[in-house]
């Protein structure tokens, strides 16, 4: 098993920014600058073709950490980031790029590049989770959520169906293809950002994906507006989100 290295630190926003490694995993871990009590873990998973200090990331980030007091780490997804490109990497993003190009449906390819990344991504995720509850700031018995939208989905569908130290989750769109199963599995609250007005990914997909989450407690937040457009204040409510079910009172950011 490989420990968590922290490899350079900075503070500023009331957050403490912590680069770390686990193997050859680069992260970032954001607490509160106060830094002295244990408190809540929220994994997040970044989108495509971003990384870990995206400023979607960051922003969450904040919002979790001075409003809610939790934990928050990232890792690069596989290909992302600070990590190489494999030979594959680049087969499947050249393809997604010509299928944009020539006004082709770019989902089949998306579900197939995103499916090889998680079988990549889960492992990692845990082994990144075993490291981070080893920290006394941290603890192995705390609670623990996770956030993805996009390919945070595609890597967190599947890791909180296996992952029983998970016990709530958000999510945002992805097609649906490789993920029902998935879904079917998982029964921990959820929230699941939609945006109704979708230029990617089908409106009847989002909802087939939120359909199948066996959850008893299960929010769809369904906001007008394309892709990229999803509302700010969603991020606000992923804080009070986490709060009732991570047990963190939300106070106003900073």
């Amino acid at each position: 098993m490989h420990s968590l290295q922290f490899t350079a630190d900075s503070s500023s926003n009331g957050m403490v920014e912590r680069d770390f490694t686990v193997g050859d995993v680069p992260g970032i871990l954001w607490s509160p600058a106060s830094g002295a009590d244990r408190a809540p873990l929220v994994l997040m998973g970044h989108g495509g073709g971003t990384h870990k200090k995206h400023l979607a990331m960051a922003g969450r980030a904040q919002r979790l950490v001075t409003g809610g007091g939790f934990h928050v780490a990232v890792i690069d997804a596989p290909g992302h980031g600070d990590r190489p490109r494999t030979a594959h990497d680049e087969q499947e993003i050249a393809e997604l790029y010509r299928a944009r190009a020539a006004g082709e449906p770019e989902g089949p390819i998306v579900v197939r590049y995103n499916a090889h990344l998680a079988e990549l991504a889960v492992p990692e995720w845990q082994a990144t989770l075993d490291a981070l509850q080893e920290l006394p700031e941290i603890g192995a018995d705390g609670p623990v959520g996770y956030v993805g939208i996009g390919l945070g989905t595609a890597i967190g569908v599947p890791l909180v169906a296996i992952e029983p130290r998970i016990t709530a989750a958000v999510f945002g769109p992805h097609w649906p293809d490789v993920l029902v199963e998935k879904a079917k599995q998982i029964t921990i609250p959820i929230e699941f950002d939609l945006q109704w007005d979708d230029e990617r990914i089908p409106r009847e997909a989002g909802l087939a994906l939120f359909d199948a989450f066996a959850s008893k407690e299960k929010t769809l937040h369904a906001n007008a507006g394309k892709h990229m457009e999803l509302p700010r204040f969603e991020a606000d409510s992923a804080v009070r989100f986490f709060a009732r079910h991570l047990g963190r009172a939300v106070t106003s950011p900073a």
